[in-house]
Parts: C-alpha cells; structure tokens; sequence
C-alpha cells in the first residue's frame, strides 16, 4: 500500500506556474503507474496527466498539452506536474493517483490509491 501527499498549490495569476509534487510513502513509487486528476466545483473528476513506471511514456489531455510536464523521480518517491501559461479554467484541486497494476489510464476507477489534494486557483 501506498500512501500520497500533494503540495504545492495556490494561488497564481493568468499566464503563471506552479508546480506539484507528490510524495509517496509506504511502498517503492517505481512499482506504480502515477497519475494527476483534477476537479473542479460542480463537475466531475478528470484525468490530467500520467506517467509510466519508468517515465519513458507520458500522457496528457488535449487541454493541457504542450502547458503541463508530468515526471517522477522514483528514487526519491515523487511525481511532479510543473504546470505553464496557466488560465483560469485549470481551477480545481489536483489529486495525485497510482495504480499498481497495468498502464496508464484516464479512468478515475482504474487507480488504487489517491492523495488529499492540493487547491489550484487561478485568477483572470
């Protein structure tokens, strides 16, 4: 079992960055396939980004792309999503997900275990 806890959330203006970590604990982050989910107020939990366990293959959706890097630093048990050019409609609060079993998925039921969250806010 492994548990995850996010950070680095807050508030930034339009056009700005931030950059979340993940930590994980219990259990080698090597063995997972990692994940970053986001919700906002009044909708559903959507899949951001994912990462293989040996980061050789990345996964984004079409909204974030080419803006969002996901990584992970499986020594040091973290997974990172450094978000660019960020606008207000990425809002929400970000959740740190992993699965021990098969690939890279966007269904929220395909992960096992999930952190907090951390509250992203952007403002226009």
């Amino acid at each position: 079992q492994v548990q995850l806890v996010e950070s680095g959330g807050g508030l930034v203006q339009a056009g700005g960055s931030l950059r979340l970590s993940c930590a994980a604990s219990g259990r080698t982050l090597r063995s997972y396939v990692m994940a970053w989910f986001r919700q906002a107020p009044g909708k559903e939990r959507e899949f951001v980004s994912g990462i293989s366990r040996s980061a050789d293959r990345t996964y984004y959706t079409d909204s974030v792309k080419g803006r969002f890097t996901i990584s992970r630093d499986n020594a040091k048990n973290m997974v990172y999503l450094q978000m660019n050019s960020l606008k207000p409609e990425d809002t929400a609060k970000y959740y740190c997900a992993a699965d021990l079993d098969g690939s890279v998925r966007n269904m929220e039921r395909a992960y096992d275990y999930w952190g907090q969250g951390t509250q992203v806010t952007v403002s226009s």
